[in-house]
């Protein structure tokens, strides 16, 4: 199998993840057309319930296999890495399947104690034979993570939208006649199907790389032998599992938190839910939608780490770690400024929703803290303090979720995205305050002066350009499309005046926890 380079591998995740990303943003505004806010707020309402089932099935797996597969490969042990996977695909086909079926046999139960519209029903009953699917797609992910090789990956995730996106347009536009919740499930099944063309192709891989390399040996003879590889990988997988639990329990708990708050604040259901697929259905994809390069280079940074920690190379590890705050600073950057200053034309053009313009104005600022959490996660799962991550998280949320009620049944739904917006600040903080407290971080200042001076320079004369596109008669389209152009190119321009861009030496290794 080919194995990348940590730049070259994470090169490719970044190009399928634009690619993915592009294709996930038109699914959005294909589906927020059809369906509307209200039936967003149905899909936001039932899909955090699956991770749920998503998350103990896998165990935490994937990121245990992807970290001690590497380290395996370091140490040139294979029998250990066929080991990982026979191990890793018998807990999660297992585990996956009991899941389902529980799920499947208590929807009812859920669904009338956690769902605050009941129509969002249908969407959640339709979403839960993804499981094991995505159990099983997860595991062949971490293993090829763990090879360093990031084409198989990258080429999946394109088939999974491709496929999904065309779905979705025909089972939609099929069962909308029948009521918004059918077309609501008909999106969900879309996804379903997606995900299993995504894990055809893994498999497809999988078995070309076995036939290659002459791999024969039956998983049997692995599963007996496994039992120390198993006690690895939950070390490993149960923290990870423990801030997975976290996240799909808040997830799955988040719409009834918010629309109970709302309802606090004199807020109906139907507005509340429409309020709430306004904020998850329009403005989270926006912010989300830069973060793919962070979060691409945050996926081939945990195998990098952990072959670089199973060295005890402790100055590759800075430089890795380096590498991705840097990137994360450079495009979380201007993404900040493009999505707080063109908010309401942006929601306005893209949704035919200027009401979700004022929640994308408010988030847009916290974010910018969310495009360097991704890599110092990383960072710190692949020196194995998972556990960090783990507490870190509960930390975060739990503060998230009091922020929420108390800003939301104050402010309304503007007082719920700025108590999402602190627990995100947060949770990036604590990550960097463990990732300094264990193996020190180094911040060259003058390079991030000079990445803000061009961002705040970026903002300025995008402002301008934007007014000035407007008072000349110009279409909203073409005055956003030309002032986020002009605003790109100075800020492009600043970065290559500054130096910005130039490569540095490696960070040296200091004992202060940090160092500036």
């Amino acid at each position: 199998m080919q194995k990348q380079s940590f730049a070259r591998g994470a090169f490719i995740l970044t190009a399928a993840a634009l690619v993915t990303r592009i294709i996930g943003f038109i699914n959005g505004i294909v589906l927020a057309r059809l369906l509307g806010a209200e039936g967003i707020g149905l899909l936001m309402m039932a899909y955090p319930l699956i991770p749920l089932i998503i998350t103990l099935t896998e165990l935490g797996l994937p990121v245990a296999i992807s970290k001690l597969v590497a380290e395996a490969d370091a140490q040139g042990n294979q029998a250990k890495v066929k080991k990982i996977l026979a191990v890793s695909l018998a807990v999660t086909c297992t585990l996956s399947i009991a899941l389902t079926a529980t799920a499947l046999l208590g929807a009812k139960p859920i669904a009338s104690f956690l769902l605050t519209d009941q129509r969002a029903y249908y969407a959640m009953l339709a979403l839960i034979p993804i499981a094991p699917v995505v159990a099983v797609s997860a595991v062949l992910k971490g293993y090829f993570r763990g090879k360093q090789n990031m084409k198989s990956i990258a080429f999946s995730d394109v088939i999974e939208n491709t496929i999904q996106i065309v779905c979705i347009v025909a089972l939609v536009q099929f069962l909308i006649p029948y009521g918004i919740q059918y077309a609501a499930a008909g999106a969900m099944t879309a996804a379903v199907l997606g995900e299993a063309a995504g894990l055809l192709f893994l498999i497809t891989r999988f078995r070309m790389y076995r036939q290659n390399s002459g791999v024969r040996e039956k998983l049997s003879r692995h599963l007996q032998q496994g039992k120390q590889t198993l006690s690895e990988l939950l070390h490993i997988g149960l923290p990870t599992t423990g801030h997975g639990l976290i996240s799909s329990v808040y997830s799955a708990f988040q719409p009834m938190l918010i629309t109970k708050s709302l309802a606090v604040a004199g807020i109906g259901t139907a507005l509340a839910t429409k309020q709430f697929g306004l904020m998850a259905g329009y403005a989270f994809p926006l912010l989300f939608l830069p973060s793919f390069i962070t979060h691409s280079l945050s996926t081939a940074l945990i195998p990098a780490v952990s072959e670089a920690n199973a060295s005890r190379n402790e100055i590759l590890m800075h430089r890795r770690m380096d590498q991705a705050l840097r990137i994360g600073l450079i495009v979380g950057a201007p993404a900040t400024v493009i999505l707080y200053i063109w908010a309401t034309p942006l929601t306005t053009l893209v949704y035919h929703a200027p009401e979700a313009g004022v929640l994308l104005k408010i988030l847009a600022p916290f974010f910018f803290l969310h495009y360097f959490e991704a890599p110092l996660h990383a960072v710190l799962l692949g020196m194995g303090r998972a556990n960090a991550t783990m507490w870190n998280f509960i930390v975060a949320t739990a503060f998230k979720a009091m922020a929420i009620m108390i800003f939301g049944t104050e402010f309304g739904i503007n007082g719920v995205a700025l108590g999402i917006g602190l627990g995100i600040c947060l949770l990036a903080l604590l990550n960097f305050f463990s990732t300094a407290r264990i193996i020190g971080f180094y911040l060259d200042a003058r390079q991030t002066m000079k990445v803000i001076f061009s961002a705040l320079l970026m903002a300025i004369c995008g402002q301008f350009a934007f007014s000035f596109s407007q008072r000349s008669g110009f279409d909203l389209l073409w005055a956003v499309i030309a002032s986020i152009s002009a605003a790109l190119l100075v800020y492009c321009m600043a970065l290559a005046v500054s130096g910005a861009m130039k490569r540095k030496r490696s960070p040296q290794i200091r004992k202060a926890p940090f160092q500036i």
